[in-house]
């Protein structure tokens, strides 16, 4: 972790896991610092808008993914793990991370096609959750760590059980279930008719894998899905972006080489701070603006910050800062 000085694993020696999450009795950071960087830069406006190459850079991983199943249809079981955890997973993480961008609809400026372009980088995942993720992620942002409104949070119940290394290094690799089952079990959402296209393109694509090509294919991408976000360096960002490593800080940004297969995710207290600003233009916020960033805490390796994660026994799921929903954002 850097902050003019680096933060060294042996500083929470001794330290006990916290029992309880953060409380913060304030609104988020991100909606302040937007208005003070907006009144004092007004040209970072400029940069809102949608990615004019974002359907290029999907269409390209789909393709290359889809493409590398299929050639799998007959590979040895030990093969095709380790082409799914050292190749197929970082196209995978990348169209995860396309739909994040998605959900923000910063590929076209008219939202319908975002949804659609969402659905098509859903394909290679092999489960439908485009459509889903967009519903909780626009929560996240519009109430960052609310108690009963923020599934990036985790629960109480994982939380209780997650208490040593043993169980947080378990916990890691099943991260992505976590994060995709949580919201089902906390806060259940009715599904809507773009849900059921979601399920019915994807359940196509994973029908005509199995049949032409059979089991190995639609394995080759639940591997990929899998790995991906587990013990996996890209799947750092999951723990980087808000877990709570100095207390006075919710959000932490990762200015590190993996950005470019990340659409630039790591740039995350940017991100929330602008939204409507695409990810190969964030780094441009931090150039404008450096005043506000460069005194925060950032890292430079998401596999450092899942090893903090780990062997840190001051840090577990309870390291989120949570608040009460307030009036004014109710």
């Amino acid at each position: 972790m850097q902050k003019g000085g680096e933060m060294r694993e042996e500083d929470n020696e001794g330290v006990g896991m916290a029992n309880d999450f953060f409380w913060s009795y304030t609104d988020e950071p991100h909606a302040s610092r937007r208005r003070q960087i907006l009144s004092q830069y007004p040209q970072i406006k400029e940069l809102f808008g949608p990615d004019p190459f974002a359907f290029f850079k999907i269409a390209v991983v789909v393709s290359l993914q889809l493409c590398t199943a299929i050639i799998l249809h007959d590979a040895g079981w030990l093969k095709m793990l380790a082409i799914a955890y050292f190749f197929g997973s970082f196209l995978n993480h990348n169209l995860f991370l396309a739909i994040h961008e998605l959900s923000h609809n910063l590929a076209f400026s008219t939202p319908v096609y975002n949804r659609w372009l969402g659905i098509f980088a859903n394909l290679p995942i092999g489960v439908p959750m485009s459509i889903t993720f967009q519903k909780y992620h626009l929560e996240h942002h519009r109430f960052q760590g609310v108690d009963g409104i923020d599934m990036d949070v985790p629960s109480c119940t994982e939380a209780q059980f997650v208490t040593n290394t043993i169980s947080k290094a378990i916990w890691v690799i099943f991260q992505l279930f976590f994060y995709a089952l949580r919201p089902l079990f906390l806060k259940p959402k009715p599904p809507g008719y773009w849900e059921f296209i979601n399920l019915a393109i994807q359940v196509v694509l994973d029908g005509i894998l199995l049949y032409f090509w059979g089991w190995k294919s639609f394995a080759y991408l639940i591997l990929s899905t899998f790995v991906g976000g587990g013990m996996h360096p890209m799947a750092g960002h999951f723990i980087s972006e808000h877990y709570v490593f100095n207390p006075e800080q919710e959000t932490y940004s990762y200015y590190g080489p993996l950005n470019l297969m990340t659409w630039c995710v790591g740039y995350h207290n940017e991100h929330h701070d602008f939204p409507r600003i695409p990810g190969n233009k964030l780094h441009k916020v931090k150039e404008i603006a450096p005043e506000y960033y460069e005194g925060l805490d950032s890292y430079k390796s998401w596999s450092q910050v899942i090893y903090m994660y780990i062997m840190d026994r001051s840090i577990g799921p309870f390291s989120r800062m949570k608040r009460k929903l307030s009036k004014k954002s109710a």
